[in-house]
């Protein structure tokens, strides 16, 4: 995300696509899934999704009743008008930011996300100094894409907008950096369903075996060799 009217653009229309929003429902439940994992036994009044994209994974929050009530900011048009043609339950506002600017006051959340927005972002510490301002607590998701095959990373990846790549390492020190608590990280496979998604049912219940049991067994080893997700939960220091 930037001030860039190029990168704003890009992503004008970019929820009007119905393979889109396929593919992010089913990363929603996965991403959802991740963070019941990494909050287990914490309870959140009020959420606010930070980049909420077309409102996939506010929907998914508030049909599971997550929170009391929710919030989205978001850069697109198309973003926004997707968040309220779902008409989600408990959403109590959707606003248009430039990525870097939250319009709430300071702590107006209990937990505020951030899932797979940061890889986009050009500036990503006024972009986490922002989402640490409005919340009490932070889960931020990324693809650990940083791997020794790089550039296959970026040119899969650059048509999406990625601009950052990490490490599991590389992901936790710009958090601590930027004054935050790590509560916990977690290193996560895909689903099956989005494994399956991609590459087929056969091929991708084989590159889910694949890509779980490589971390179990090698993690450090897994992350270098093969595309995973980091998510983290924060609370400023």
């Amino acid at each position: 995300m930037s001030t860039n009217t190029e990168l704003m653009d890009m992503y004008e229309d970019y929820y009007a696509d119905g393979e889109v929003a396929e593919k992010r429902a089913i990363a929603a439940r996965q991403s959802l899934g991740h963070i019941r994992k990494i909050t287990e036994g914490q309870t959140f009044n009020s959420v606010i999704d930070i980049g909420a994209g077309e409102g996939a994974v506010l929907s998914e929050m508030s049909n599971a009743a997550f929170a009391q009530q929710f919030a989205a900011v978001e850069i697109s048009n198309s973003g926004l008008d997707a968040i309220n043609a779902r008409r989600i339950k408990n959403l109590a506002s959707a606003d248009q930011f430039d990525g870097y600017k939250i319009p709430h006051p300071d702590k107006s959340f209990d937990l505020a996300l951030a899932i797979h927005v940061l890889e986009h972002v050009e500036h990503e510490r006024m972009f986490l100094y922002e989402a640490k301002r409005v919340s009490k607590k932070l889960y931020i998701e990324v693809p650990l894409e940083l791997t020794k095959d790089l550039d296959k990373s970026i040119r899969m990846s650059g048509p999406y907008g990625h601009i950052n790549f990490y490490t599991p390492g590389s992901f936790e020190n710009l958090l601590k950096t930027c004054g935050f608590k790590v509560e916990s990280l977690m290193v996560f496979p895909h689903d099956i369903e989005y494994e399956q998604y991609l590459s087929g049912k056969a091929k991708g219940w084989l590159k889910y075996q694949i890509r779980q049991n490589f971390l179990k067994i090698a993690p450090k080893h897994a992350t270098r060799n093969m595309v995973y997700m980091a998510g983290a939960l924060c609370s400023a220091e």
